[in-house]
């Protein structure tokens, strides 16, 4: 079979075992008296895990904290071996999982450079070649020959960022870094991200958001307690992970940042106010099926970046979200003045939804809805009424006829 042929990554039965000891001295007993007796506990980070990712895919892994999913990338990325079942992996790999862990704190950034290059597999005339580039994409060409313990949080990421994603590597391994830096290095991240993929390079992308993984990812893995859950198309995989968050949450299981998304510098939101039935405000009542409900979005960015988009979010008294709106979806551009400002409206004619409680979040983000600039939690209120007994959470559009 060719080299082109082979899957980027292929797992079979993929196991990570960790001894797991109450006292120090135990360590010593095992060592010690290691034929008969344990003296630890076994805990499985991951069992079992088979799966296969194409080259040129993009793959997204969720689950709840302690499911596996460092471990699992970790795995892939060598940095930890199996302790039963196979992992191979076909090509250069270059990780974002802590940025910067491998910087000296005492070398320059120059130095930092062709150390953290040279390990990722660059040669140094390789390195040489590159380093203007990544010098110019970092933003911190003035203080490359400082030593990096001088450095921002913000200079540090910047730096280690460029210098991971310059190595054109065929696999890119990604925990949580789409956002580093400022507004603007952000969208220069998940730009060079998006170009590595269209380049055809494999991705692994592993987020608390379902919504960034539904929205870059073919295919996504679910790992729950360290077993493979489901593997299937992302939009199958999200639909079941979500349900099982939602049935969580209902039995008050409190899940730590499931689904939030990080702030990236570079707009705020300004005022959200809705208008139901001839009254405005943040607390509406609105008539099931009737009432035409308007909620307005004012907003100010950065004029330097491109206008943005606005998205809101429906979610009922259990916290569940039920439907939402994006102008990024329906291709909407939204009208940014010289300064920056904008505001817009959207309008939900005859409300569908059923009578109950629900609340309005209101997200503003970059204009492919990916980097969140600023988001309002719950910022209206909205009480539903209705005639007649129809259950359920909305009322869809349906006609009855005789016979078939």
């Amino acid at each position: 079979m060719s080299s082109s042929a082979l899957p980027a990554i292929r797992a079979e039965s993929l196991s990570k075992c960790y001894h797991l000891y109450d006292r120090p001295a135990d360590r010593l007993r095992q060592l010690l008296w290691s034929g008969g007796r344990r003296y630890y506990r076994e805990f499985w980070a991951l069992r079992d895990a088979t799966f296969e990712v194409s080259r040129g895919e993009a793959l997204g892994i969720v689950g709840r904290n302690g499911a596996g999913k460092s471990t699992l990338l970790q795995l892939v990325c060598g940095t930890l071996s199996p302790s039963s079942g196979t992992i191979t992996v076909n090509g250069r790999v270059a990780a974002l999982l802590e940025l910067g862990a491998g910087f000296n704190p005492e070398f320059t950034g120059r130095e930092n450079v062709f150390l953290a290059a040279s390990v990722l597999g660059l040669r140094t005339a390789e390195i040489e070649a590159r380093f203007d580039q990544i010098v110019e994409f970092s933003g911190i060409r003035d203080f490359i020959d400082q030593p990096v313990k001088t450095y921002s949080s913000g200079m540090y990421v910047r730096l280690a960022f460029s210098v991971a994603t310059s190595v054109d590597p065929d696999i890119l391994v990604i925990d949580e870094a789409l956002s580093v830096g400022d507004g603007e290095f952000a969208r220069k991240s998940f730009e060079r991200i998006m170009a590595l993929k269209e380049r055809g390079a494999t991705i692994l992308f592993c987020s608390h958001s379902l919504y960034l993984v539904e929205t870059l990812c073919s295919r996504a893995l679910w790992l729950d307690q360290g077993r493979v859950a489901m593997f299937d198309e992302a939009p199958r995989v999200m639909s079941a992970y979500d349900a099982s968050i939602s049935k969580a949450h209902l039995a008050g299981i409190q899940d730590q940042g499931t689904a939030a998304l990080p702030r990236a510098k570079g707009g705020r939101l300004l005022r959200v106010e809705g208008r139901s039935d001839g009254t405005s405000g943040t607390v509406l009542v609105a008539r099931s099926e009737e009432s035409t409900v308007n909620i307005t979005v004012a907003f100010e960015i950065d004029p330097t970046l491109p206008p943005p988009s606005v998205a809101l979010g429906i979610a009922n008294a259990a916290g569940i979200t039920i439907a939402s709106a994006t102008t990024a979806n329906d291709n909407f551009s939204v009208p940014v003045d010289a300064a920056g400002r904008g505001m817009v409206t959207v309008s939900f004619p005859r409300l569908p939804l059923l009578k109950g409680d629900y609340s309005v979040t209101a997200f503003l983000a970059c204009e492919n809805a990916i980097h969140v600039y600023d988001f309002a939690e719950r910022v209206l209120a909205l009480h539903v009424t209705q005639e007649g007994t129809m259950q359920g959470v909305a009322a869809l559009p349906h006609a009855w006829r005789a016979g078939p």
